[in-house]
This record gives structure tokens, C-alpha cells and sequence, in this order.
């Protein structure tokens, strides 16, 4: 019987160049994932207390980043031969080069890659993580304190009182921080350069990580496949956490490996804290990066119950770095965490559960418990048969079930709106988080997704094999499991408003580890083959195999091959800005307005804003009161009014206030479809219209 459903998992006889040339590979993938969350953490103190200054990050950047390049140069990498070596980095380089000259300007805040983009200005220009507010260059307490009139918008809380208030960006710190360096070294443009340097190092990652999984000759075919995946290549074309998210769990993934595989040779070292460390740091950048945190639970019971103590470095690591996450999340994040909690307790919950269920085991098997014989002889036949069930179980979901959530949720009115345009019957609640791996082969093909499910079960069979056995399990049953129970969870509840392409960003992860079985499945199949058949032949089954995966998926990402989504947002942003005065605070006045401009004036700008609930605005002597109210105190202070506009200039003739158009152009944004897999951009037009005068409601 074959020892691995991949490939022999020893290393290859190399030279000293095939040894560097892997070495330095590895380095720069595990010293990257390294820096970013030493950087997230930094960022948690600095920026924490209003000291993120760049005359002191950057250089610090710097120094952290030599730190970690020197930790990761001591784990011990895999050797690749040097032809694989370079074109493995040749593919990574130019996934990134493509991703770059093809990268999005979201900049208004309609979608979370540009909330991160506006928290890393605010950041940038700030220097603090929560922006403390004068209330006076607002109108003072009093202004603030009028019902309806709020310096919250989408992405931005307002925390703190009348007196003393402050804006505290969504999500958690690691990405905002990350991207200011951008902002700083070549201004948000800058900043939208780096997620495809990101991107570029996780392909890297994945390349590496088919090499650990026993295919190293085949790992350049990984990489790139990964990088046709136009999930991953939209979310690295903008200022998304994916990205480095994407970096820091494979490297975690990488190092979990290189300490398993280390770990039979007697060698314990940094690699196995690395692992847990980078994997449970992913919640820096990712608050979700706590799924993958907990499926480290069931990893560590096998391998404790063999006697393989690394793992408890492993655990080590990844408690610490969880628990630091956590705990930024909740100074620094804490609204955000509040919006979550239901997404979030459960995870909890999971967790616990699986870490009783490990430590009871693992105290029956202390006490002389363990496997009776007659199961040990079915049980890897078993666990194969039952992942190709739960693979079936989850693709049948459209058959026998509707998933919905609350219609009173603000997804919901959002998903109504989609299928009314769309001509579906509507029913908002609906998540279609039935249709998952409908979404899946939209981007592999339906073949790919077969041919993986085929080589997780053989994996799994062939892991329990080792385990039924008394061997040690291969070093790649780690990010196996961590990957197939990080799939498992993401298709049964992605928790995403289903609209697409940007309901696939919860593939990111799911979509790639698809790919890496497909890839090993082959170099097994040629493998396998060459020893039973001729060698054409085995060479001819393992290009159909890879070509049933980056077929379907290099022909769907074509259509997107060099889309510019929404180009030209960030010259009309900048052109908003230069119609602004120092003393003005702009305050938007109706729904799309509230939606997309204030943190972009408040922080791109620099100048005051403030934002209006729908429940005034659909009062409109209320809204004249609320802005006469303001104007006064302004004035009173040298300020000016200034009322914005972006859906119609209606709201500001209702106010009787002069109306001038401010902005009136047209960009590309991606289709928001239900159904469908979609394959072209549509127009977004973007147009503004301010208000000034004394107010006179009709």
C-alpha cells in the first residue's frame, strides 16, 4: 500500500543549490507571514495610543522584518529542485505583476476593501486606531447630541459621548495597518499596490505548501492555478484582509508540516510555535481566523495521542497569538465584535467542545483505552466512504433545503432588492448558503471538485491507515484537516450577503486547498501509473487530471482577465476634496451620501463631517431644524455648512439651501448577481451635488 494518497513525503536527494533554492523560498513566505503579524501587534500597541507615527514604524517595519527573516531562515525547508524553484517564483511574480496592473480603486466605502482602505488613511493621517473627534469643529456636544445627526457611518462607529466623541473603524486592526505603510510610501495609491505583493507571497505559500504535501516537482502547476482563480485575484486587486490572511495561514500551514515532518527525526524546534503562533495570529488580520484556531484542537489530540510533544508548542503558540487577537479585538474592535457575536459564539462554542472532547480522549487513551481491533480494520475505508458522503450531503443542499435568515436583518432588504431587479421571487431572508458548492465549480468546474473530494477521501483513508497502525501520521495530515474542516464549515454557513463575485471572497481558502488536492491527485496519479504502465501514459493521466481543474478554472476567470473595477473613483474622490474649504463640515443628507461619504471627507479630506440617520431623513422638517441647528453653532464658530449629496440634488432642494454639482462621472464596478456566475463589469455612476445658503425647507 502506498504510504500517501500524494506522494512519499521524505525529502529529495539534492544538492546544495536545490537545498538554498527551497530554503530561501520558504524564508520569504514564513519571514512575511511572520512580519505581518508581528506588524498587526505593534500596530495594536502604537496605534492604540495615537503613536503610529512613520518616522517610527517604518523604521521599526524594517527592523521586524530582518527579525523575522532570521527566525524563519532557521526552520528547516524542504529542497526543490532548482528548474522548480524558479518557476515557481516566476509564476508568484507574475501573479503579482498581473494583479497589480489590473488593481481596483475602491475608495468609497460601499464595500469592505475600501472601508480597510479608509482606515489605513485615517491611520496614516491620524496616527491612532481610534480617531478621537473635536467636537466643536462639529457645531459642539450640543449638535452632536441632536437626535438623527451622528458622525457613524458604514464601517465607522462613533464611540464616546457628545463631549467627548471618537470614530472607531470595523473589522479588526491588521489590515488598516498594513496598508497605512502604503499610504505613507506612495499615498492610497500606494496603499492599493501591496495586496497584490501579498498575493503574490501567498501563491508563493501554496506552491510550497504542494510540496510538503509531496509534490514538490508539481508545485508551480499549484501556484498556479491558485493564481487563476479569479476569487483570489479580485480580492488581491483591492485592499482586502484575504490577503494576508492568505499569507499568514499558509505559512502557518507550511510550518505545521515542516514540524511534523521534523518531529520524526527527533528535531523539536521553532517551526512547531511558528505554526501556531502565524495560524492563530490570522486573527489579527481576519477576525474569522478563529475557525482555524480551533480546528488546530483536533490536529493536536492526534498527534499527543502518538507522543509527538511539538505539538504542544504548536498549541502554545496559537493560544497566545489567539488570545492576543482577541484581546485587540476587544479594545480596539469592540463595536464590531458586537455586530458578530453570533457568527462568533458559536466558533466559541465549537471549540470547546472539540478541546473537551481531544482531553477526554486523551485521558481514556492515558488509562489503557483504544480502538478495538475489529474497528481499527474498517475504520479507514469508513472515514474515506464518509467524506465522499459529506461531500455528497453538502452538494445535494439545493435539493432539500432553503436557508434563510431573519428578514429584518440588513442583508435581507439587501438580498430583496437584488432579486427584484433580477426578476427572482423575492424572499430576502434568503442566504442561498445551500448553493455553496454551486459556487465552487462556477470557478474549478465540477470535474475539479470531484477529482478533489476523490483525494481528500483516499488522504483521510490513508492517514487512518498510519493511525490504525501505530505510525506516525504524514506531516501533511495537519493542514489537510485544518483545510478540510475549514471547507466544511465555510460551505455549511459562509455568512456573506450572497451577492457575487463578492460573496466569493469566503472561498478564498476553500477555493485554493480544492486546487492543492487536484495538483497532488495527479502527481500521485503519474506516480502511481509509471510503475504499472508506460510512462506516456501515466504523464497523459496527470495532465488530464490538472487540465480538469485549470481548464474550467482559467476559462472563467477570462472574462476578468483585466478588469479595472471602479478606475477613476479615487480622481473624483480627490476632486471632492479640492472643492472643500478648511472651515466647512459636510454632512450628508441622504441615503447614498450616509452610505459612502463621510469617513472618506473626514479622513481622505481632512475635513469635518457628519452623517444623518434614515429616521430623520425621512422627516424633512426635522433635517432643516437639525442643519439650521448646526449652521448656527458653526457660524458662530467661523465654520460653514456644507450639505452632500449622491443621490439625486431632491434632498438639497428640499432644504432650499444653492445647489451646485460637485461630481458627475462613470465607473466600472462587478455585476451583484444571485444566481449566475458573473463574467463582465457593469457602470457605476458616481455624482455628487453640494449645498450651501441658509436653510428654508419646502
Amino acid at each position: 500500500m502506498s504510504r500517501s494518497p500524494l506522494v512519499a513525503d521524505d525529502d529529495l536527494p539534492t544538492t546544495t543549490l536545490e537545498r538554498g533554492a527551497g530554503h530561501w523560498l520558504q524564508t520569504i513566505v514564513l519571514g512575511a507571514a511572520t512580519w505581518v503579524v508581528a506588524m498587526s501587534l505593534l500596530a495594536v500597541v502604537l496605534a492604540g495610543l495615537g503613536a503610529w507615527f512613520p518616522w517610527l514604524v517604518l523604521p521599526l517595519a524594517a527592523v521586524v522584518a530582518a527579525g523575522c527573516g532570521w527566525w524563519a531562515r532557521g526552520i528547516p525547508a524542504r529542497s526543490l529542485p532548482v528548474w522548480t524553484a524558479a518557476l515557481l517564483a516566476a509564476v508568484s511574480i507574475g501573479a503579482g505583476i498581473w494583479t497589480a496592473a489590473t488593481h481596483s480603486e475602491q475608495v468609497l466605502p460601499r464595500r469592505d476593501s475600501a472601508s480597510y482602505l479608509q482606515t489605513a488613511i485615517s491611520m496614516a493621517e491620524t496616527h491612532r486606531r481610534v480617531v478621537p473627534v473635536d467636537a466643536a469643529s462639529a457645531g459642539g456636544p450640543e449638535v452632536l447630541g441632536i437626535e438623527g445627526i451622528t458622525l457613524s457611518s458604514p464601517a465607522f462607529y462613533e464611540v464616546g459621548s457628545d463631549e467627548e466623541p471618537s470614530v472607531q473603524p470595523q473589522f479588526v486592526i491588521g489590515p488598516g495597518a498594513i496598508w497605512s505603510l502604503g499610504v505613507w510610501l506612495g499615498g492610497p495609491s500606494g496603499a492599493m499596490l501591496l495586496p497584490a505583493l501579498a498575493s503574490a507571497i501567498g501563491i508563493l505559500a501554496m506552491g510550497l505548501l504542494t510540496a510538503r504535501f509531496g509534490a514538490p516537482r508539481w508545485s508551480p502547476v499549484a501556484a498556479a492555478g491558485v493564481a487563476l482563480l479569479f476569487p483570489v485575484l479580485h480580492t488581491a486587486r483591492s485592499t482586502y484582509s484575504e490577503p494576508l490572511a492568505t499569507i499568514t495561514l499558509a505559512g502557518g500551514l507550511l510550518a505545521l508540516s515542516v514540524a511534523a515532518r521534523r518531529s520524526a527525526r527527533g528535531e523539536i524546534g521553532r517551526a512547531a510555535l511558528l505554526a501556531g503562533v502565524l495560524i492563530g495570529g490570522t486573527a489579527f488580520v481576519r477576525i474569522d481566523g478563529l475557525r482555524e484556531s480551533i480546528l488546530l484542537i483536533p490536529v493536536a489530540g492526534l498527534a499527543l495521542a502518538q507522543g509527538q510533544r511539538w505539538m504542544r508548542a504548536t498549541l502554545l503558540g496559537a493560544a497566545v497569538s489567539t488570545a492576543l487577537a482577541g484581546l485587540a479585538a476587544l479594545w480596539l474592535s469592540n463595536q464590531y465584535l458586537g455586530t458578530i457575536a453570533a457568527s462568533l459564539l458559536p466558533l466559541v462554542g465549537l471549540g470547546v467542545l472539540m478541546g473537551l472532547a481531544a482531553a477526554a480522549l486523551l485521558w481514556w487513551q492515558r488509562r489503557g483505552g483504544g480502538v478495538p481491533q475489529r474497528i481499527s480494520r474498517v475504520l479507514p475505508n469508513a472515514l474515506g466512504v464518509a467524506v465522499v458522503l459529506l461531500g455528497l450531503f453538502l452538494a445535494s443542499r439545493p435539493l432539500w433545503q432553503t436557508v434563510r435568515q431573519s428578514p429584518d436583518d440588513p442583508g435581507s432588504r439587501v438580498v430583496a432588492g437584488l432579486q427584484l431587479r433580477q426578476g427572482l421571487t423575492v424572499d430576502g431572508g434568503r442566504t442561498y448558503a445551500e448553493q455553496t458548492v454551486t459556487w465552487l465549480s462556477w470557478w474549478v468546474g465540477v470535474p475539479g471538485l470531484v477529482i478533489a473530494l476523490a483525494a481528500l477521501a483516499w488522504a483521510v483513508r490513508t492517514a487512518t491507515v498510519c493511525w490504525t497502525q501505530g505510525e506516525p501520521l504524514p506531516s501533511w495530515t495537519g493542514p489537510l484537516l485544518v483545510g478540510a474542516g475549514s471547507t466544511v464549515l465555510t460551505l455549511w454557513r459562509p455568512g456573506i450577503t450572497p451577492d457575487h463575485p463578492w460573496a466569493e471572497r469566503r472561498l478564498v481558502i476553500v477555493l485554493p486547498f480544492v486546487v492543492l488536492l487536484c495538483v497532488a491527485a495527479a502527481a500521485y496519479a503519474v506516480r502511481h501509473l509509471s510503475r504499472r504502465a508506460p510512462v506516456a501514459v501515466a504523464i497523459a493521466a496527470g495532465v488530464a487530471l490538472v487540465a480538469a481543474t485549470l481548464v474550467p478554472t482559467a476559462m472563467a476567470t477570462w472574462p476578468h482577465r483585466s478588469e479595472r473595477v471602479e478606475l477613476g473613483e479615487l480622481a473624483a474622490v480627490e476632486g471632492i476634496c479640492r472643492q472643500l474649504d478648511e472651515r466647512d463640515v459636510v454632512v450628508a443628507v441622504d441615503s447614498r451620501a450616509a452610505n459612502e461619504w463621510p469617513q472618506v471627507v473626514r479622513g481622505q479630506c481632512g475635513r469635518a463631517a457628519l452623517s444623518t440617520t434614515s429616521a430623520l431623513r425621512k422627516d424633512p422638517v426635522a433635517l432643516a431644524d437639525a442643519v439650521t441647528t448646526l449652521a448656527t453653532a458653526l457660524e458662530e464658530r467661523g465654520g460653514r455648512v456644507v450639505l452632500l449629496a449622491a443621490d439625486s440634488p431632491a434632498a438639497l432642494e428640499s432644504l432650499g439651501v444653492t445647489v451646485r454639482p460637485a461630481l458627475d462621472t462613470t465607473v466600472l464596478e462587478d455585476d451583484r448577481l444571485l444566481e449566475r456566475r458573473p463574467d463582465h463589469l457593469v457602470t457605476l455612476p458616481l455624482r455628487v451635488w453640494l449645498g450651501t445658503g441658509p436653510v428654508s425647507a419646502r
